[in-house]
């Protein structure tokens, strides 16, 4: 029973989420009688979970947009343990941790927990670690802005 509420926060938090990302592109949805538009829902078998582009061992699963030209929304799964170590991304991303427990620091090396149900902001170009605790795999659900990519820095 405790799992119903968490899956409506998940799925309620990736609604707004979506409606952010459209937001922060400038773009509104079109409301039409005779609208074109179709639902679209997927299921966790029909994921297509492939490498994440600069880290492979991530997995991604993407569920609108194109992650490699633009906007878009997408499920990363991470091992257990997995640390990407120092880096930043070309657009901001907005996130929602579906499972696992994540932990981000930044520069500054002040580490924020992050279990399932939490929510996170980068805005592009900040320098952050992410980590997926031991224990079980991550998953997140993420919009950004813009196509993903990631930057590994120098760490001092």
């Amino acid at each position: 029973m405790k799992r119903i509420p968490r899956i409506a926060i998940v799925a309620l938090t990736g609604l707004a989420l979506s409606a952010l990302a459209l937001h922060a592109q400038g773009t509104k949805p079109a409301v039409s009688k005779a609208s074109t538009k179709t639902a679209a829902m997927m299921t966790p078998d029909q994921m297509k979970w492939v490498p994440n582009p600069g880290a492979p061992e991530v997995k991604m699963a993407t569920a609108w947009g194109d992650p490699a030209k633009g906007a878009h929304g997408a499920f990363h799964k991470f091992p257990a343990g997995f640390t990407a170590p120092l880096h930043t991304h070309s657009s901001d991303m907005r996130a929602v941790v579906v499972s696992g427990t994540m932990s981000i620091a930044g520069k500054d090396g002040k580490e924020t927990m992050l279990p399932a149900g939490a929510y996170f902001f980068q805005p592009s170009g900040w320098p952050h670690v992410t980590k997926c605790q031991t224990g079980s795999d991550c998953v997140i659900y993420v919009t950004s802005t813009g196509k993903f990519d990631m930057h590994p820095m120098a760490a001092k």
